[in-house]
């Protein structure tokens, strides 16, 4: 993916990562960053710190591209606020830097909107009973509880958007 990445040709590309929970997204984004072509320091936002509570797949993703990939792709400034999952409301502010490369990951993120302001759009996918494992082996009994409530989301997300065939690169993993 680096080599995609690198021929884009700019100094701050952006890359889109959606898949479904478990599917390997995040350590996708932090491998991607590792290994990041060039000297640039890479800004990397989890929608993880986005969403809006267990029923907010949609708007975390709405949030992400209302003030992080518009600002960025207008050479703007974006400016987001960490939602506190225990405090259930948005808390400190973060800053995104329009000159630097910009990876973005989480599920729901993949849209016809948001992938007209990245360079690189990237679908994880991997099987269902993999993806459940490793999503509650990661979180487990946080998780546990709310896993039908997101997966239903998740299918909206699916049906609604093909984020699939809005991808530039597919990764299948076991």
């Amino acid at each position: 993916m680096s080599s995609r990445v690198a021929a884009v040709g700019a100094a701050n590309p952006v890359v889109l990562i959606d898949g479904r929970s478990g599917a390997g997204k995040s350590s996708l984004a932090r491998r991607l960053v590792s290994a990041w072509p060039g000297r640039s320091r890479v800004q990397l936002v989890a929608l993880d710190d986005l969403y809006p509570g267990w029923d907010g797949l949609a708007d975390g993703a709405e949030y992400a591209r209302e003030v992080i990939l518009l600002p960025h792709a207008k050479g703007n400034v974006g400016v987001w606020r960490r939602w506190d999952w225990e405090a259930g409301e948005r808390a400190e502010a973060h800053a995104v830097d329009p000159s630097l490369p910009l990876v973005v990951e989480g599920a729901g993120l993949l849209t016809p909107a948001a992938a007209s302001l990245a360079d690189v759009c990237v679908w994880v996918d991997a099987p269902d009973g993999s993806r459940k494992d490793r999503a509650l082996r990661r979180d487990g009994d946080t998780y546990r509880p709310h896993w039908e409530r997101w997966a239903a989301q998740e299918e909206t997300h699916l049906a609604d958007h093909d984020p699939r065939a809005l991808a530039s690169v597919v990764v299948d993993l076991p």
